[in-house]
C-alpha cells in the first residue's frame, strides 16, 4: 500500500508560519484584514487573528477564483476567513512556542 505523506503548507523557518508576534489570542471567527504577496508572487491573506494564509493558485488547492481578481480581493476585507492555525491545537509539532 502506498502512504501518502502530505507537506504541510507552512515550514517553520518561513515568516508567514510564526505564531502571533504580538500575543494576541486565536478567537473564533478571524477575518480577513488584508492581503500581500509572497516572494513567489503567490497572494496571502492576512487575517485578524494575526496568522496568515497561503491562497495559492497555481494549481489551486481550493477554487477561489476571487484571488486572481483585484476588485474581488478587496471585497473580502473583513469577511470571515476560516484560519487553519487557530484550528489545530495551541501548541503544533510545525511551530515554535
Amino acid at each position: 500500500m502506498h502512504k501518502n505523506e502530505e507537506r504541510t503548507s507552512l515550514n517553520k523557518d518561513l515568516p508567514e508560519s510564526e505564531r502571533n508576534p504580538d500575543k494576541r489570542a486565536c478567537v473564533p471567527g478571524p477575518t480577513v484584514t488584508g492581503f500581500h504577496q509572497d516572494e513567489e508572487g503567490h497572494w496571502v491573506a492576512e487575517l485578524s487573528c494575526g496568522h496568515t494564509q497561503h491562497l495559492r493558485h497555481q494549481p489551486p488547492w481550493q477554487s477561489r477564483a476571487w484571488v486572481l481578481d483585484p476588485t474581488q480581493r478587496i471585497e473580502k476585507i473583513g469577511q470571515p476567513f476560516d484560519c487553519g492555525w487557530c484550528a489545530q491545537a495551541p501548541v503544533s509539532d510545525n511551530l515554535g512556542d
